[in-house]
């Protein structure tokens, strides 16, 4: 085998992913600039642009030793985020890389098809044996360092010129299609990762920052109370028919009475950027999330003041929120006393009993992460007595089901969701009696299902169709504690306004009259 250079060889799989591994890219590039006469000199110099940029980022990081590894590395990496970008049209942003980093096993396995190992072995495999087997000559440090720098510099000048000849085409797609730059593999994901990392760094500095030092609750207040909040997962609103879907999906909680939100927003379109904003006193358009891992958080505001704080997991895990709570998964039959093989939400009830009766003093408040719509193997995620739509999309390669067969297997998740929410309420007026009792639900993000050519969830928040952003959410009170929460509150009014994770807050606080200085009244759904 001919030895290469180091830089010809960085050139060489530069092209190669640009050429293979950017379908998704130029597909989206097509839609805003179609293949014609007029833009065939622009679209081969988009190619030759983020090549010359691959061979930047690149060039700063594959020396003499860690050359063949990172290559190897990158190709993997492109031929994985070939595959996402290609198969569900998502981004791979640092909040995907968090997304992908906090998946546990089981969600892994979901993700795994035949489509996706072709793609690994083609793009990744292949190629990265080349890499591996492939001769290297090496020079003296002063000539490695002359031949990198004029390669960084050819690469830049090429960039230039490229741009610098087609300007009107590139200050169109700079300033007005912004959005298409981030499908660039591997530029955009090496990016991603390098501020995914950032953050990551910045969040683990410095020590835990405690906030309400004040919270307490009023002697007063001396009737208990158990609260019940259902934190959802890739739900959507306009699939519950509490807010006018066409199909019944919520059988069972029409026939509650029911605080129904139909305007109500996500903090963010993924698991963890969602679910730590939803329980940061930040908001939405202020939250961190390198600042919000270490600082304190709703519950352990309501932990300092008196409340006994559960969280029982279904899902991979709390995203961090209950690091310094009382926390139980409930995704495994060691825990689980219902799975069929797929561990149930409704399994985590059994745990509400056991921890009221260990927690005779105080408020109770149980947290409850949902499986929910977990995507994309949605019809894992629901008993066979639940499938009532069909016919059904039984595989994890939705993109090869018709849309009727996702939306039938999505729907019958939601109406399991109505099935697990109405068990929850039913169980919580058992304790009416002596306790004030209250269930709250929200989805932590929405989900595409196809539309636009789009699947799962995951996008920037500004780009984001509705789909990912409009979540389902209701309140149930019993009789006694709404007499008392909701006494002067026009709520029943209200509850079409806009509203978003913004509320849950302050709204948790409201609830359990927790005197602090960092209640935002206004914010509180129960004082609407």
């Amino acid at each position: 085998m001919k030895e290469l250079t180091q830089s010809k060889l960085i050139i060489l799989t530069s092209v190669f992913i640009m050429l293979f591994g950017n379908y998704s890219f130029f597909s989206n590039v097509t839609d805003i600039y179609p293949l014609n006469a007029k833009n065939s000199f622009f679209l081969v110099s988009l190619a030759i642009t983020f090549s010359c940029a691959a061979i930047l980022l690149l060039s700063l990081a594959c020396f003499k030793y860690t050359i063949k590894p990172i290559l190897i590395i990158v190709l993997i990496a492109s031929a994985a985020s070939s595959y996402f970008m290609d198969t569900y049209n998502v981004i791979i942003s640092d909040e995907m890389i968090d997304n992908v980093v906090q998946t546990n096993f089981k969600e892994a396995v979901d993700l795994i098809t035949i489509k996706f190992i072709l793609y690994l072995i083609l793009l990744g495999v292949i190629p990265s044996v080349f890499v591996y087997k492939q001769k290297l000559a090496f020079f003296s440090l002063k000539r490695a360092l002359f031949s990198r720098v004029k390669l960084f510099i050819i690469a830049v000048m090429i960039m230039v010129v490229t741009i610098l000849s087609l300007g009107t085409h590139y200050t169109s797609f700079i300033r007005e299609h912004k959005v298409l730059r981030y499908y660039s593999n591997p530029s955009f994901y090496i990016y991603s990762l390098g501020k995914y990392l950032g953050r990551s760094f910045k969040g683990k500095v410095g020590p835990l920052k405690k906030i309400a030092l004040d919270a307490k609750i009023p002697v007063s207040d001396d009737r208990r109370k158990i609260v019940v909040l259902v934190v959802g997962e890739a739900a959507r609103a306009d699939r519950f028919s509490l807010n006018g879907y066409q199909r019944e999906t919520n059988p069972l909680l029409k026939n509650e009475a029911l605080y129904n939100f139909k305007n109500f927003s996500s903090c963010g379109t993924s698991t963890a950027y969602s679910v730590p904003c939803m329980f940061s006193m930040q908001g939405r358009s202020d939250f961190d999330i390198s600042s919000a891992s270490n600082t304190e958080n709703l519950l352990d505001i309501l932990k300092r003041a008196g409340v006994n704080v559960i969280w029982l997991d279904n899902n991979s895990d709390s995203k961090g929120v209950a690091r310094r709570i009382t926390y139980k998964s409930y995704s495994s039959k060691k825990v689980n006393p219902v799975c069929d093989p797929e561990c149930r939400d409704v399994g985590m009830l059994s745990e509400i009993p056991q921890y009221i009766a260990q927690n005779p003093k105080g408020d109770i408040l149980i947290v409850m992460h949902q499986m929910g719509n977990h995507g994309p193997a949605y019809y894992k995620r629901y008993p066979s007595d639940f499938e009532k739509f069909k016919p059904t999309c039984k595989t994890n390669q939705i993109e090869k089901c018709s849309d009727d067969e996702i939306k039938n297997t999505y729907d019958n998740v939601i109406l399991y969701t109505d099935y697990f929410l109405s068990r929850t309420i039913q169980m919580l007026k058992k304790y009416n009696e002596n306790f004030d009792t209250s269930l709250i639900y929200a989805s932590d993000h929405g989900e595409s299902l196809g539309e636009g050519g789009l699947y799962l969830h995951g996008l920037p928040y500004f780009m984001a169709p509705t789909e990912q952003t409009h979540i389902p959410a209701i309140m149930w009170f019993s009789e006694s504690f709404k007499s008392k929460i909701l006494q002067s509150s026009s709520l029943a009014l209200n509850i079409d306004k806009q509203y978003s994770h913004d509320n849950i807050f302050h709204t948790i606080l409201g609830i359990f009259n927790v005197i602090t200085d960092v209640y935002k009244k206004e914010l509180d759904l129960t004082k609407q």
